[in-house]
Parts: C-alpha cells; sequence; structure tokens
C-alpha cells in the first residue's frame, strides 16, 4: 500500500546486524506488555482497518481462516496455513471452488462463549462492501469471488444506517459464497487466482458476529463493542490516546495453532510523537515496544551490537520516482520513451539510499518489482550505472537522440520526513543533465489526492514527476499486490495508484494471465517478463527498498518479527523482570 498513510509490511526477507537472541527458558505467563507510540489505528474495525498498526493489533483479537505462522524464516512467515479452518480447503479441478471446514472450539467472547459458524465469515465479505466504510482492499475480493462485484455495487445505495445496513445484508447474498452447514464454507471464483489464500488471510477477511449489525462499521458504537476470537480482548478504547487489552477467557490454546497467551495485558499508550524519546524509554524498561515509530536513525550505530536492536531486510518501492505520462507540459515530452530513459540514468541512487541511513537500513533497486515480491529479477536492471551514482553524461546524450531540450517539470514532494531531501537530490541529478524543475512543497494528503492520484490534476500537467512509495499486502504471491496497483493500465482510474497512467496491452495482457494461474510458480515467471518488458518501458525510476531497525526492552523474550506488520508479533512475547 501507499507507504505515506497505509498498510501493510515491509518483509522480513533476513536480518543485518546481530541475529535475534534465542529465547531463555521456558516461556513464563503474565505481566503487562508496554507499547508505546504516536497515532491511532485509521480503523479499529477488521473490515476496514488498514494501517501496519492495526494489522499487529488485530493480530491479537482477530482471527481469520488462513493466517501467517509466527516464524523468523521468510519463506514460513509469508505462507498462509490454517487458522479457524482445521485444514487448508478443498480446491475443485478448475482452481475455482473452495471448500473450508471451520474448527472446533472457536469460540466469540459472548455471554455465553459460542462456537464460530461459516455464516459468520459470509457476514464478515458481505461487510466488506458496506456502502458507509467500504474495505479499502475490497478489489481484492471484487477481482476474485463470484457475484462480489455486484454485490459491492448494489451495497453502495443501500441506507448508511445500522439498520440499512443490515437488511441490505440479510436480503442479499454475494453468489458465489455459502454457508453450507454451520462448519462448512464454500467461496466460488470467477477464474483461478494461486493467490487466493494470501486473500483470505488478510485481515478484512475476518468473521463477523451477528453482534455487529447493530452497529455501524467502524463507527464509535462498534469501537466499544468489539467481539474477541483471539488470545485477548479489547478492554478499553479511548481514540488517540490509549489501548488496553486483556486475556479472553473464551480463547483456548488448543483451538488456536498459531498464537499464544503469555502475557496479562498489553497496554498501549499513544501521542508520544518523539522517536528520541520513545527509544529513551525502551532503552529504560518502562516501556518495551513501539507502536509505530521507527529507530531514530542517529541511534543505530550506537546500537549496533545490542541484542535487542535487529535490523530485518525490507521488499519494497520506497520511494520510487514516478512519471506522468499523460502530462501536456514540455510538448508531452514524458511520453518520449527516451525522455524516461534518459532520467534513469541521471539519478543517483546511492544519495537517496544515504538519505534513508545508508545501505544498512535500504537496498538499492533497479527493476519494477523489489526482492521478496514475487517476479523479481535480479538481472532486470537496464539502466544500471557504476556503483548505483548515476550518469548524468548519458542523460545528456539520450536527450540530444530524443531532441529534447529546456525542460522544465513539475515536481510535488511532501514536506515532512525525508521527502524533501529526496527530491532536493533528485532535482540536483537532473539539473546535471540540463533538466530544470519546479519543486513544490504540499502535504502527503495532498501529494496524492491533488496531484498524483488526481485525474484531472494530471492530464492538466499539475505535475509531471514525483516520489511516491509502495508497500505490497503480502509477499512471496503478491504480484496482485503490488504489480497491479502500480502497473496494470486497466485499472487507471480517479484515486488510481498508477499514477502516469502506464498502459502497456502486453503487460496487461501478463499481470492477467498471472492473476489466472493456477500456481505462484507460474505467476512468478509471467510476472518475471512482466517486470521487464515494464522496465523497458521506462514509466518509474526504482531507487530504494527500505529495511526496518527494530528495539524492545530487555524484559521482552522470544520477540518474533512479522513481515506483516513490521512489528514484533504481541501474541507470541513473554516478558522476564
Amino acid at each position: 500500500m501507499v507507504c505515506a498513510t497505509l498498510l501493510l509490511a515491509v518483509a522480513a526477507c533476513g536480518v543485518r546486524g546481530p541475529a535475534p537472541a534465542a529465547p531463555t527458558g521456558s516461556p513464563e505467563s503474565g505481566g503487562t506488555l508496554r507499547v508505546a507510540g504516536s497515532g491511532d489505528v485509521d480503523h479499529l474495525d477488521p473490515s476496514s482497518s488498514y494501517t501496519v498498526v492495526a494489522y499487529n493489533l488485530a493480530r491479537t483479537w482477530t482471527r481469520q481462516l488462513v493466517s501467517y505462522p509466527a516464524s523468523k524464516d521468510f519463506k514460513t512467515a509469508t505462507t498462509p496455513v490454517p487458522d479457524v479452518a482445521e485444514a487448508l480447503p478443498k480446491v475443485s479441478g478448475d482452481g475455482r471452488t473452495y471448500t473450508f471446514t471451520i474448527r472446533r472450539g472457536v469460540l466469540w467472547n459472548t455471554t455465553p462463549a459460542r462456537q464460530v459458524v461459516a455464516e459468520d465469515f459470509v457476514r464478515g465479505l458481505k461487510r466488506l462492501a458496506n456502502p458507509v466504510q467500504p474495505s479499502g482492499g475490497i478489489s481484492y475480493f471484487t477481482q476474485t469471488i463470484d457475484g462480489m462485484q455486484e454485490f459491492f455495487k448494489a451495497f453502495q445505495q443501500a441506507p448508511k444506517t445500522a439498520a440499512g445496513i443490515s437488511a441490505f445484508m440479510q436480503h442479499n447474498e454475494i453468489r458465489g459464497v455459502r454457508a453450507i452447514d454451520p462448519r462448512t464454507l464454500e467461496i466460488r471464483l470467477t477464474a483461478p487466482a494461486s493467490d487466493f489464500l494470501n486473500i483470505m488471510a488478510l485481515t478484512f477477511a475476518s468473521p463477523a458476529p451477528v453482534e455487529y449489525e447493530r452497529y455501524v462499521p467502524d463507527g464509535p458504537e462498534f469501537r466499544q463493542h468489539t467481539i474477541s476470537l483471539g488470545p485477548y480482548r479489547i478492554e478499553q478504547y479511548a481514540a488517540g490516546r490509549s489501548i488496553l487489552l486483556v486475556r479472553n477467557p473464551s480463547w483456548k490454546q488448543e483451538a488456536d495453532p498459531l498464537r499464544h497467551q503469555h502475557v496479562d495485558q498489553i497496554r498501549i499508550t499513544l501521542g508520544q510523537d518523539s522517536t528520541d524519546v520513545v527509544q529513551q524509554q525502551l532503552e529504560a524498561g518502562t516501556s518495551d515496544l513501539s507502536w509505530d515509530l521507527p529507530v531514530p536513525t542517529s541511534a543505530i550505530q550506537r546500537l549496533t551490537g545490542d541484542p535487542n536492536f535487529h535490523i530485518y531486510k525490507g521488499s519494497s518501492l520506497s520511494p520510487f520516482l514516478s512519471f506522468n505520462l499523460q502530462s501536456p507540459n514540455n510538448n508531452r515530452a514524458l511520453a518520449n520513451l527516451k525522455v524516461r530513459q534518459a532520467i534513469n540514468f541521471a539519478v543517483n541512487k546511492v544519495a537517496i539510499t544515504r538519505i534513508y541511513g545508508g545501505s544498512r537500513l535500504n537496498t538499492m533497486l533497479d527493476g519494477a518489482i523489489p526482492p521478496g515480491s514475487s517476479g523479481y529479477d535480479p538481472a532486470v536492471r537496464p539502466y544500471a550505472t557504476q556503483g548505483g551514482t548515476g550518469d548524468p553524461a548519458r542523460c545528456r546524450s539520450m536527450l540530444a537522440e530524443a531532441r529534447v531540450s529546456n525542460l522544465t517539470l513539475q515536481f510535488p514532494y511532501r514536506n515532512s520526513g525525508n521527502h524533501p531531501k529526496v527530491a532536493q537530490s533528485i532535482a540536483a541529478n537532473l539539473t546535471k543533465c540540463g533538466i530544470a524543475t519546479k519543486l513544490i512543497a504540499t502535504s502527503s494528503d495532498d501529494f496524492y489526492g491533488r496531484y498524483l492520484s488526481s485525474v484531472a490534476k494530471s492530464r492538466e500537467g499539475k505535475w509531471d514527476i514525483g516520489a511516491p512509495g509502495w508497500l505490497p499486502d503480502w509477499y512471496g504471491n503478491n504480484g496482485r499486490s503490488i504489480v497491479v496497483p502500480l502497473f496494470d493500465g486497466t485499472n487507471y482510474a480517479e484515486g488510481s495508484t498508477n499514477y502516469g497512467d502506464y498502459n502497456n496491452p502486453e503487460v496487461n495482457a501478463l499481470i492477467h494471465e498471472a492473476l489466472t494461474a493456477k500456481t505462484g510458480e507460474t505467476a512468478a515467471k509471467l510476472l518475471r517478463e512482466a517486470n521487464k518488458k515494464i522496465m523497458a518501458d521506462a514509466p518509474i525510476v526504482p531507487l530504494a527498498s527500505q529495511n526496518v531497525p527494530t528495539f524492545h526492552s530487555r524484559r521482552v523474550m522470544n520477540a518474533i518479527y512479522s513481515p506483516l506488520s513490521q512489528q514484533f508479533d504481541y501474541t507470541q512475547l513473554w516478558l522476564v523482570s
């Protein structure tokens, strides 16, 4: 997802620096895990929550049919396994029908506690399409599940009240989803999708108890009446201030193969905006984990060698330089392939990685798909330069071949964090090859809403180049969560993340074929070919994939990093005094 505001995760392909310390002794029970950070979740409702912090919180109190195991091995940690389902689903010979069997003993913490049933998952999928707060990941489901697109469109016309939403769900069905009996759920797809289990492992695919029909999705009443399936339940939620989770007495270890219930409570304190202050708390032991603030770059050298400090390798396009191929500026110069290729040669990528802390915290990129994502190919680097420092002479010669000169590019950038430095660095690179830039400072919301994601502003030429970021929603077989949103030309519309309206029918066909492939291996092969064709067209300049520095207090044992949340899994660790 968009790095500035949305979900889910940077992958942990490996570790740099000291390896995580092995847990000492047997798990200890009890104590309060203290988590400190800045901002609240975007949404508490799992049908719409779409940030890394919301994902990690949801891990404690929601469950899905399939989910990801806690593991220090990247492949294991990013491969879906049974969760509420007692086994992986039975899949029909044509790859279109998935049949799940519900595990016995998975209980809602209602009074009295009751077994989760197939109809709860039907209700959960229906809620994704609600007209008040539809899921940000709705396209994953409308693209795959038979009848979901029609259901979504019809639901948007329903009354935006709890009663209206409940009535619509009770009187309308998703054609491809049905509860055969309380323990059997059947989902039929429009076409085979080798990544469907990854989609069903998203928090969006959580079940919903019938009680949720009393509330507007993610409304204030909902936030005070959450019902848990996980090892913890939300005892208190104060928006923007604090969250308290306590043990869920209805949860049974024997019915949950993925989570544990070691600590008594998890207390999350929000409103602390200083990374340095939170880091001081972690080192002093007054807090145990950071909620959403990174380890300060200035502290990394000092922390190197500390057994509580680790750097996990990432898999993202963060940042990358996007071209507005539809801009009318400079006689439509950016529609000229040679101009885009020239700019690819111009950029000093090493300088960008230094802005974000150097090679320990970043991996320099040359292809459209980063390591750890389906379709990555280290051989795809058509514009690589010596040491990654750029080649302004090559840029100038290509511009001369294209008979293009006197370019001035509109360059909006976010006015927070490292974004101004990134923009200034790229602008300086372009100056060296004779390209002028007009830097436009803007907020994160305006950067996307008024520039890159606005169809009208893009076509008016309000921007020519911009440096957004992107994090995939899952790893491994994840073309749908990285290649589709950025490079599928059939999806361009208002709010699109294919910012420059890149559209190559050959690439679109490869993507579509990959999405309907029966195996992840076949999908990856097709996406590698798409990667090669994308970079031949140069719709972007890949820059870096950011790695993730982490730190925890000395009380924390068995801290297992989650590739899906960029954080340690709260349901695995225990505390020592």
